[in-house]
């Protein structure tokens, strides 16, 4: 393993382990761990149809805009041209329903 000196002095070093370093490997007394196969062990991973679906889902809605930028543009210009108004009554209500649905987390 790498020591805090070799990582700061930007030397190189591997991260394989030899038969003896595995976890799990039967050591006698400094001799070689017996039946040990010689082929590095790879791992996999493998998604479930449900992961594979959410994935597509993620990638469609990253594709996507996160605002209607015409809604946007209409709201600016009411507010720079005076027309736009707030209903203080539909504004409250939206707020207290906010806050009923924080509080079921």
């Amino acid at each position: 393993m790498a020591s805090i000196d070799q990582l700061r002095s930007g030397q190189t070093y591997s991260t394989q382990r030899s038969a003896q370093e595995k976890p799990g490997a039967s050591r006698n007394s400094g001799s070689e761990a017996s039946s040990t196969s010689s082929s590095p062990r790879s791992d996999a991973v493998s998604l479930s149809a449900q992961g594979k679906s959410v994935g597509q889902i993620h990638q469609q809605l990253a594709a996507e805009p996160s605002f209607d930028s015409a809604k946007v543009a209409s709201i600016k210009e009411a507010i720079s041209n005076g027309s736009y108004v707030i209903d203080a009554d539909r504004l409250a209500s939206n707020m207290m329903q906010f806050e009923e649905e924080l509080r079921g987390f």
